[in-house]
């Protein structure tokens, strides 16, 4: 099977087809630019004063920018240490999408219901952002990543 991430066509590690990370639409850009192991946390800080600017505030913020801040993070340590962050309105939601060009996720990490033991060592970042944000996508294959995150603004969750 295939993954379809914007134009390009990538093979999933599975063999099942996943969803692209995030909607085919256009939005208003309020950030896009790559960023390696010296950014991390120029790039919170940034991204931080955008989602402040949108209307984000309180504990959402906080732990959308901790989600943010993780995903970017596994970039860095698992996937070559270079990456492209885009952030995006659409519909009252800011989406957060992170690609990179590593060797894929492992499975037993994309399950991000699955409740990390206590002593285990890693395999939180996932895991914390499918609990901060509203939604987490995830395409993935042995050509990189794509991870989208979404948080309703306003501060009101909303059930897509």
């Amino acid at each position: 099977m295939e993954d379809r991430i914007g134009q390009s066509v990538r093979a999933a590690l599975d063999g099942e087809p996943r969803l692209d990370a995030a909607p085919p639409r256009e939005w208003p850009v309020l950030l896009d630019r790559t960023f390696g192991p010296d950014d991390i946390t120029l790039l919170r800080h940034e991204a931080t004063g955008l989602l402040v600017a949108a209307g984000l505030a309180g504990d959402r913020l906080d732990g959308y920018v901790l989600a943010l801040n993780e995903v970017i993070t596994n970039v860095v340590l698992h996937a070559g240490g270079q990456g492209r962050i885009v952030l995006k309105i659409e519909d009252g939601s800011m989406w957060c999408v992170v690609t990179d060009s590593g060797p894929g996720i492992p499975g037993a990490y994309l399950d991000g219901v699955r409740t990390p033991e206590t002593f285990q060592v890693g395999g939180r970042g996932l895991w914390l952002a499918h609990q901060l944000c509203d939604e987490v996508t995830t395409a993935t294959g042995p050509i990189g990543t794509s991870i989208g995150l979404r948080i309703a603004l306003g501060g009101i969750p909303d059930s897509r």
